[in-house]
């Protein structure tokens, strides 16, 4: 029996929204069998490993994700016997829960295996069976991941010394910021979101100050409403001032929280790539 033709990569576009909202490089992909310890049973997913995160989409044209999985501490990666002789099922042992994947074949399963052994432990693994070339592909990620990890160990900190120290017109260039951010006003972000409602309904901007963000929503209920939310930084982490306040540690995380509490209704505002926005006098400059 012939092997089923591997997945064929997302449209470019696609591609383009998913790497704006993640910031994290695509290192392999594909459909996946997921069950997590809160699932009684498998879940479909198109999914992309991108450093050492698992990103889950409801389906291949999907932008958003609708989950993910931090691996990155992955204990150990079990195989285990399938009663299906063309597909494969794993564990991934993590300190705080153990997730199975199931895969549609054999050879799919080998690779993910392949590229989870080689993100996580940095080292191509010795036992895993693939062709010579898919073998070229996990030591070119293997060298890509180990050059993200050294980029990001030497990202600039703040120092103690300057922490209290306030900026004018402060805005971290030195890190990525997430797609949706735009140096608007309150103003401008409600009129972006009323106007392009395609283009997402989530927005984050800079604060009334200089130092803290506001997220900016357009939830579509019984009525259109806008709401405003205020994002503080203190030191390092981000604060999220709702009733009982939520502490993160980037604003990649923010925006991750708002999407996850809605289960996807709010969508990060991006610009589409045909350049269908209408600004109208709007003065929107994204932080490049």
């Amino acid at each position: 029996m012939m092997a089923k033709k591997p997945p064929k990569p997302a449209p470019r576009r696609i591609f383009q929204e998913r790497l704006k909202i993640t910031a994290l490089p695509l290192y392999f992909e594909g459909f996946l069998l997921v069950k997590r310890s809160e699932h009684q049973e498998y879940k479909h997913y198109w999914t992309e490993l991108r450093g050492t995160t698992l990103f889950f989409y409801n389906d291949k044209k999907s932008t958003i994700y609708v989950d993910k999985l931090e691996i990155i501490d992955l204990t150990c990666l079990t195989e285990q016997n399938s009663t299906d002789n063309n597909c494969a099922k794993f564990t991934l042992v993590l300190p705080k829960e153990e997730v199975q994947l199931k895969t549609e074949n054999t050879e799919s399963g080998e690779e993910w295996r392949g590229f989870i052994l080689t993100v996580t432990e940095l080292s191509v693994p010795e036992d895993v069976s693939l062709l010579p070339g898919q073998v070229i592909r996990l030591h070119e990620v293997l060298e890509r991941e180990k050059k993200r990890r050294i980029e990001t160990e030497q990202l600039p900190s703040t120092s103690p010394e300057k922490e209290g120290e306030p900026s004018e017109d402060y805005v971290d260039v030195l890190n990525p910021m997430p797609a949706c951010f735009y140096t608007v006003s309150r103003k401008e972000a409600t009129e972006m979101l009323e106007k392009n409602p395609s283009l997402g309904n989530m927005i984050l901007r800079p604060g009334s100050d200089s130092r803290n963000f506001s997220i900016t929503i357009r939830q579509e209920r019984d009525m259109p409403r806008i709401k405003h939310y205020k994002v503080s930084n203190v030191g390092k982490n981000y604060t999220i001032e709702l009733e009982k306040p939520v502490t993160l540690p980037n604003l990649f995380s923010v925006i991750d929280y708002f999407m996850k509490e809605t289960r996807g209704n709010l969508r990060p505002f991006i610009y589409s790539t045909d350049g269908n926005f209408e600004t109208e006098g709007l003065p929107v400059t994204t932080l490049k």
